[in-house]
């Protein structure tokens, strides 16, 4: 039996298709699985690449077909998509057609004023320039703007996401952490400049809700509704809540934790309070027969009455992790009782670290 990280010749389980559900993508016909993987915090060059090998290729063996990068992701900038680029090559030259790889550009990423944080048709034309020269790809099948830019006007935003696909640079283009109302005006300039927008990727947990509440901008449709009326599918990054849905801290806050340290988890957010439900919804996960962990990624992914979120994107710092989040997929259905238990336990705690205060603003 081959033992993930090694450097043999490895040859994919041929029944990687066979347990994980494809869904479509709004109203277009790429499908992804419920179940994607994000490469944000693992897969920079602070990791051994060994252990990026092993997680990828058992990522595919359970057919989690999309991985997601970014151009700042690390550590450092941009580190990921060479580490990753360098296992495409290695590992997936044979199966590229089975993959959906995106990646994404807003944040800053070069020195000087063209560099980052930004919307311009400049800073996302060449920052995409950039990732496929570092994943040694001639095209992503998705590319995201990965938040809003108040200082670019939303038209030249997307004018450049559809010159990027009309050049061949991308197959779709998506936005990410955008609100209700600025996605329903950016998906009408994409539809009359005839490229439409196929996906949102907004964080979404039980302890951060903010895709569910209206806004009254957006004639008091929430993302989710917005979305629907869009035609445009959904990717809900930070399912776990920064590791808040785990049982890590259910007994407090382990040394080496983000809340530790003080990065992407506020230690401010693990009030006792907040905690105390986390215990009760751990208990609810073993009554379901599961880990927390999978309850809260099966969680995002139920039905909506406004439409459903397509895929869930998470993270894993090694294959056994990815196997543990898979296994959401063995039970995705929650009852009314179960949802409405759920409902009256958890609302948004204001955990979004990406603010969707912002989200909804743009010159």
């Amino acid at each position: 039996m081959l033992t993930y990280g090694d450097d043999t010749v490895w040859t994919p389980a041929e029944d990687r298709y066979e347990t994980m559900p494809y869904r479509r993508v709004g109203e277009s016909g790429l499908k992804l699985p419920a179940i994607s993987l994000g490469l944000w915090h693992n897969f920079g060059d602070d990791k051994p690449v060994a252990g990026m090998r092993a997680t990828l290729r058992r990522a595919f063996d359970l057919g989690i077909t999309h991985f997601d990068l970014a151009n700042n992701y690390g550590p450092p900038a941009g580190s990921a998509e060479l580490n990753v680029g360098r296992i495409l090559r290695e590992d997936f030259a044979r199966h590229r057609e089975e993959l959906v790889i995106s990646s994404k550009a807003g944040w800053q990423m070069w020195p000087g004023p063209y560099g980052g944080v930004g919307g311009s048709r400049k800073y996302l034309v060449e920052s995409l320039d950039q990732s496929l020269q570092r994943m040694g790809l001639d095209h992503v099948d998705i590319f995201y703007h990965h938040r809003p830019d108040p200082d670019t006007p939303l038209e030249e935003t997307m004018r450049a996401l559809d010159h990027i696909v009309r050049s061949g640079r991308a197959t779709y283009v998506g936005v990410s952490s955008y609100g209700a109302d600025l996605t329903l005006e950016a998906q009408r300039i994409m539809r009359e400049l005839g490229t439409p927008l196929l996906i949102h990727q907004p964080s979404y947990s039980m302890l951060n809700r903010w895709i569910e509440e209206p806004v009254d901008a957006a004639d008091g449709k929430n993302l989710l509704a917005a979305l629907t009326e869009c035609g445009m599918g959904s990717i809900a990054f930070s399912p776990l809540a920064q590791g808040m849905l785990t049982d890590k801290y259910l007994d407090g806050v382990p040394e080496g934790s983000r809340a530790a340290a003080g990065s992407s988890l506020n230690p401010d957010w693990l009030t006792e309070e907040t905690l105390d439900r986390v215990r009760t919804l751990n208990s609810m996960a073993g009554e379901r027969g599961q880990t927390l962990a999978q309850m809260a990624i099966a969680w995002v992914q139920r039905p909506q009455e406004t439409g459903q979120v397509t895929s869930a994107l998470v993270g894993a710092s090694s294959a056994r992790q990815i196997e543990d989040s898979a296994r959401a997929v063995k039970h995705l259905d929650f009852t009314q009782d179960e949802v409405r238990r759920i409902d009256e336990l958890v609302t948004d705690a204001g955990i979004n670290i990406w603010g969707a205060a912002t989200a909804s603003k743009h010159a």
